[in-house]
C-alpha cells in the first residue's frame, strides 16, 4: 500500500519553486535600481534631537520676619528730697581785753655834727699797656711737610681753560693750629674765582706741623697756561 500523491506533490513543489524565483526576481531589480540605496541613505540621514527642558515655578518669596517691638523704658523716678544735715553752731569765745598802757616818750639824743675832712687825692692812672703787635704769618713752605710736592703736582684749572683764561694768581690764608689742623681757610684775593677755587682745595691738602699757639699761614698761587 502507497501512502504518496505524486501528482499533488509535484505541483505544490513547482508553485512554490516559482514562488521563490519570483521574489528572487524582484529583489534584485530592486537592488539594481537603487531602491535600497535609498533606503540606507533614508536610514543614515542624522536624526535632530532637542531636550526641552522642564520650565520650573518661581521660588516662593522668602517668608517676613516680624521683629519684636523695641523695649519701652521709663524715666527714672525724681531722686527723694534729703533735707541737709543739721550742723549745731557754736559760739567762738571771744578774745581777752587788750588793756593799753601809756609809755613815757622817748628822748632824741643830740644830733652829731660831722666834720668835713679834706678830700684824699686821686691815685695816678696807670699807663695804657702797649698794643699786641700781630705775628707776622708763617710760611706754609715751612709749616708743611707736603708744600713742595703738592705745589708741583698742582695743575691748571679746568674752568680757567674753559673760559680761555690763560693765566691767573690767588693769595689764600688759614690758621694752623697748636694741633696742626688746617681751619678759616679763604681768598685774601684771586684773579678769578676759578684760581680761587682751585687754590683752596690744593691748601686743604696740606700736612703741617703745629706750633706753640695758633699761627696764621698765606700761600700765594701763580698760575699759568702752557
Amino acid at each position: 500500500m502507497s501512502f504518496v500523491d505524486p501528482p499533488k506533490a509535484s505541483s505544490r513543489y513547482a508553485t512554490g519553486v516559482g514562488v521563490a524565483i519570483v521574489i528572487h526576481i524582484a529583489l534584485v531589480w530592486a537592488l539594481i535600481n537603487g531602491l535600497a540605496h535609498k533606503i540606507v541613505k533614508a536610514i543614515s540621514e542624522p536624526i535632530e534631537t532637542r531636550i526641552i527642558e522642564e520650565i520650573k515655578p518661581p521660588p516662593p518669596p522668602p517668608p517676613a520676619i516680624e521683629l519684636p517691638p523695641p523695649p519701652k523704658f521709663a524715666p527714672p523716678p525724681p531722686p527723694a528730697y534729703a533735707p541737709p544735715p543739721e550742723v549745731p553752731v557754736v559760739a567762738a569765745p571771744l578774745p581777752p581785753s587788750i588793756t593799753a598802757t601809756a609809755t613815757p616818750p622817748a628822748v632824741e639824743p643830740p644830733p652829731v655834727v660831722a666834720r668835713a675832712e679834706a678830700p684824699k687825692p686821686m691815685p695816678a692812672p696807670l699807663p695804657a699797656p702797649p698794643p699786641a703787635v700781630p705775628a707776622a704769618p708763617v710760611s706754609a713752605s715751612v709749616a708743611c711737610s707736603n708744600y713742595s710736592k703738592v705745589m708741583g703736582d698742582a695743575a691748571y684749572p679746568r674752568a680757567a681753560t674753559r673760559l680761555g683764561i690763560e693765566e691767573g694768581d690767588a693769595l689764600i690764608q688759614f690758621t694752623l693750629t697748636a694741633g696742626g689742623e688746617i681751619k678759616d681757610v679763604k681768598a685774601l684775593r684771586a684773579s678769578h674765582l676759578a684760581f680761587a677755587e682751585n687754590s683752596i682745595r690744593l691748601v686743604a691738602s696740606f700736612k703741617c706741623a703745629g706750633r706753640s699757639t695758633d699761627v696764621t699761614v698765606q700761600v700765594p698761587f701763580a698760575y699759568k697756561s702752557e
